[in-house]
């Protein structure tokens, strides 16, 4: 494949292109692809496109191999490999002589490109139309990472089932948590190769930013690009690092995805995950020593399965957070509503409060005032978060990037904050509820921050004449 990209084609292959046909193309003793299905993970821009265009020149006019399908995120981008492909073919002087006088098929939905010998090559859009009602040979799949579902990928595989030599080539950057397919074949691709259990046909070649480095480490950009010095400038991606890495958020977790082919949680993180992972200590301070400072914050998941008591007290200009108590499970509020009253009796926070808009309403009736039951315990004021929702998540995000909170590593919380992106409101946002993931821990932790920071100062101590 070497040969021919560089003698016929007239492209000749990057080293890293070069290391991933060899290995990539290796076969097992009676003549099938070793692996059925290979991963290729790079950053962009480092000739994944031209890799695939030869992938395909080489199994029609080489391997001569019945149907090759090529998909990528919709139809327009999969047609112009394919329109680039044709061209390759129709303008080389050797593959030309390869083509019939019908070798291109322009009608829509049918488009195709045939040799002489049989094969044939066409394309369709990421979706669970991709390759019904064909059985496929070979499959090219661009962008893994933009499969949210297993439809594209379930109709594909499964029209190569009765062809022993097929393989699937996915060539990909890095995405996130929208990346099921991508994530669920890396991981299983990582297990058999650190544990040997699972598929022995599934291979993963991939170049990417070791986990946790810094955007502007130069050897970093470097495991992830492997043409840096070659075809991109260093200096260009540098300076993207820094901008990126001042801006954090959506500039900077698609900076980690695209140019270091780094997994992030969330495209558009409400929180900065590595700042939020900086904040965290093994030695939280005892919040019970400072109660005068404490403020506590209710609330619910969406669908009623989880929700959160978090508290926070401004103490030497840091915020300290803790997580109080989390209930888990539908129905989950009956015991909110039983326990609560005990735990804000023995806690003696300042304030408590809670999202009237959100879905702690359906606990309103339980947190409004009633002295006469002795509902809220002596000097807690009861606040209702209303109109300051967003200065509550802004202003934890603001807190975080600061270095001005501290947090003890909570898992829960931890689960909650990365799972929380935002939803812009204007010139403003909140933590967005969509998704089945919940984020209550999230929200109670910017409410009781915004509590803390916004006490007033404490009330003398009582004194008995």
């Amino acid at each position: 494949m070497i040969d021919f990209a560089r003698d016929v084609v007239g492209t000749p292959l990057d080293p890293w292109e070069q290391w991933a046909v060899i290995h990539g193309g290796e076969l097992l003793p009676d003549g099938r692809p070793r692996f059925r299905v290979l991963l290729i993970l790079v950053a962009r821009q480092n000739g994944k496109t031209l890799l695939a265009k030869i992938l395909i020149l080489h199994w029609l006019f080489v391997e001569m191999v019945a149907t090759v399908l090529g998909t990528s995120t919709d139809r327009s981008y999969a047609k112009r490999t394919w329109t680039e492909v044709c061209g390759l073919a129709k303008g080389n002087r050797w593959l030309k002589g390869r083509l019939g006088p019908a070798a291109v098929r322009l009608s829509i939905s049918e488009e195709a490109l045939t040799t002489l010998d049989g094969a044939e090559y066409t394309f369709a859009a990421n979706n669970r139309r991709a390759g019904r009602s064909m059985t496929l040979h070979r499959w090219v799949c661009d962008e893994l990472r933009e499969h949210a579902t297993w439809d594209a990928w379930n109709a594909a595989t499964n029209a190569m089932n009765a062809v022993p030599g097929a393989q699937t080539v996915c060539i990909s950057n890095q995405g996130d948590d929208a990346s099921i397919v991508l994530d669920a074949l890396r991981d299983a691709a990582i297990e058999f190769i650190e544990t040997g259990v699972g598929d022995p046909r599934l291979g993963l070649l991939e170049w990417s930013a070791p986990p946790g480095t810094d955007p502007t480490d130069i050897r970093a950009l470097a495991a992830a690009n492997p043409n840096l010095g070659r075809r991109i400038d260093p200096d260009a991606l540098l300076g993207a690092a820094h901008r990126a890495k001042r801006a954090g958020g959506l500039e900077l977790s698609g900076f980690r995805t695209e140019v270091m082919c780094q997994r992030v949680h969330q495209l558009d993180p409400a929180i900065d995950p590595d700042a939020w992972r900086a904040a965290g200590t093994e030695h939280p301070l005892d919040l019970a020593a400072h109660r005068s400072q404490v403020a506590l914050c209710l609330d619910v998941a969406l669908d009623g399965s989880h929700a959160t008591l978090a508290a926070a007290a401004v103490v030497d200009d840091l915020v300290h957070v803790e997580i109080v108590k989390a209930w888990n499970g539908y129905g989950c509020t009956k015991q909110v509503r039983t326990e609560l009253p005990g735990i804000v009796a023995k806690i003696k926070p300042r304030a408590l409060g809670w999202y009237p808009a959100g879905p702690a309403a359906a606990l309103a009736a339980g947190m409004t005032a009633r002295p006469r039951a002795g509902w809220p315990p002596r000097r807690v004021d009861l606040a209702e978060i209303k109109a300051d929702t967003a200065a509550c998540c802004m202003g934890l995000a603001e807190q975080v990037v600061t270095g001005a909170v501290q947090h003890p590593r909570d898992p829960m919380l931890d689960a909650h904050v990365a799972n929380a992106t935002r939803m812009h409101r204007g010139d403003t946002w909140v933590f967005t509820r969509r998704g089945s993931a919940p984020i209550d821990g999230a929200y109670a932790t910017a409410g009781a921050v915004h509590l803390a920071r916004t006490l007033p100062p404490p009330p003398p101590p009582l004194v008995v004449v």
